[in-house]
């Protein structure tokens, strides 16, 4: 993939995260984009906490982090589609956030077929190596439509 293309399809895949309104509201950050991977956080809000008593974020934040940064690690990849919808995507959380932290997700996608792309999703906080949850999906591809010769 040129460098161009490259640039065209993380224009793409910011422009995809920044019209979602959900992501917006949730203060997602897309901090790194690249060859089917993204990288993403959200901040520790008030607004995302789950349980006031123990200031956790929601796991629906969570987990609407790692939907998206996926998507936009399939808007990424070099063989990338024009537009993707999730078809299916299972998160496993393996303990609550750290309250006071942000949470950080990396994404990648990992096989693309001709109407699926498959990408593995990791969040975590402080410790990268103690993961919040981890996640597998699928995700459903469309590619431009290639122009007719005249």
């Amino acid at each position: 993939m040129s460098r161009e293309d490259g640039e065209r399809k993380a224009k793409q895949a910011r422009a995809f995260m920044d019209a979602i309104p959900h992501s917006r509201h949730l203060g997602i950050v897309l901090e790194y984009l690249n060859d089917g991977v993204a990288e993403g956080s959200i901040p520790y809000a008030a607004h995302l906490i789950g349980d006031p008593a123990t200031g956790v974020i929601h796991g629906g934040a969570v987990s609407a982090l790692m939907d998206s940064c996926a998507g936009a690690a399939v808007m990424s990849h070099p063989a990338g589609p024009s537009v993707t919808a999730t078809l299916d995507l299972r998160i496993d959380y393996m303990r609550p956030a750290t309250p006071d932290q942000a949470v950080f997700c990396r994404a990648e996608c990992y096989n693309m077929t001709r109407a699926v792309a498959f990408v593995r999703v990791t969040a975590y906080d402080d410790d990268r190596n103690r993961p919040v949850a981890t996640a597998n999906g699928a995700f459903a591809v469309e590619r431009p439509a290639k122009a007719k010769a005249t």
